[in-house]
């Protein structure tokens, strides 16, 4: 629970995709806050709803396919969806970054580096060209690039994938911005290089006081970096608490089954946990839990009840009608 007034907050985002096969719910009433210098996790498998949450904040879905509607989506006390495009331009990268999954997907490869940094600071902080080329430097020393100045006229072939990353943090940086979007930054890296740029992401944090929404599928990444987590499936927030409070008694099925699926270097047992099943079609979701074909504890009532994210006295929510099954749960695992 937030001890102050959030930085963001949003009430029941729903975004919708039309397709070929009906109408697609990639986000399901989505509400969540987040705090001036918090870091917010948000987790679950591929295809939970994660990306699509992070750039309807930004407003990049194309409308069409694309259906976004949210009560509120208020940002230091401005409504993102009410602002007009050209509003929503002097958000992006000056208030609200983003770093992409991908960074050669954020980069022109026929542009040195240097200068799409350059053109990021002269947009947002209205700099010359000279003071640009300037602030692209330091900005690269500040993300670790050695020899920075040699560097930046490299072009984006030249440089290695955490390289890379780093260069893309170092543009999402330039507007200094309040709030950054980081949609998981290390996916494509190896482990030295993504403990690396999370130490990095953690490092501009402290520094700058910005917020952070870190997306992850990675657990053991989401418990060393954040203050709360938000866990993601089918489109629904199903679980959200204190980062501490939710690795060590949570309270959903499914997080249950991604602590579980957790790696341990003393474990006695020869495999691996995981969860069964498949996720479900987004275009055929029931009235009720979304989760239900796949939990161990479900009954009868989960198929039809609408669920919600419903929060306990000490700020723990899930969306789980049964909480209390978790210690069956448990016993199962210890059997």
């Amino acid at each position: 629970m937030l001890a102050h007034a959030p930085l963001l907050s949003i009430r029941n985002l729903t975004v919708e995709f039309d397709t070929p096969r009906g109408p697609l719910l990639a986000n399901n009433r989505v509400s969540l806050d987040v705090g001036i210098g918090e870091t917010l996790g948000i987790v679950g498998e591929s295809g939970s709803g994660k990306s699509v949450l992070c750039r309807a904040v930004l407003r990049l879905l194309p409308t069409p396919p694309a259906q976004v509607r949210a009560d509120a989506m208020m940002f230091q006390g401005r409504d993102l969806a009410m602002l007009s495009k050209a509003e929503m331009r002097a958000v992006r990268g000056r208030d609200i970054a983003m770093v992409f999954q991908n960074p050669m997907s954020s980069l022109n490869p026929v542009w040195p580096i240097g200068n799409q940094i350059a053109e990021s600071a002269k947009l947002h902080m209205g700099l010359s060209g000279r003071e640009g080329r300037r602030s692209a430097i330091a900005l690269l020393k500040r993300v670790g690039i050695p020899s920075a100045e040699a560097r930046v006229d490299d072009y984006p072939n030249q440089w290695s994938g955490g390289m890379l990353q780093r260069a893309v943090i170092a543009m999402a940086m330039a507007g200094e911005p309040k709030l950054l979007l980081a949609d998981e930054p290390t996916t494509a890296l190896d482990v030295t290089i993504q403990d690396q740029i999370l130490s990095l992401l953690m490092e501009l944090q402290r520094e700058t006081r910005m917020a952070m929404v870190l997306v992850s599928h990675d657990m053991s990444v989401i418990s060393e970096t954040c203050d709360r987590v938000a866990v993601m499936y089918a489109g629904y927030i199903v679980e959200l608490a204190a980062m501490r409070q939710l690795f060590e008694a949570p309270r959903h099925p499914y997080t249950h089954g991604l602590l579980r699926s957790i790696p341990r270097v003393r474990s006695k047992s020869g495999r691996l946990p995981s969860i069964s099943g498949q996720p479900p079609d987004l275009t055929r979701l029931g009235p009720g839990c979304p989760f239900v074909d796949r939990c161990a504890v479900g009954s009868a009532e989960c198929r039809t009840h609408p669920i919600s994210l419903v929060a306990r006295a000490d700020g723990h929510a899930t969306a789980c009608l049964f909480p209390e099954r978790m210690a069956e749960l448990d016993r199962q695992v210890a059997s």
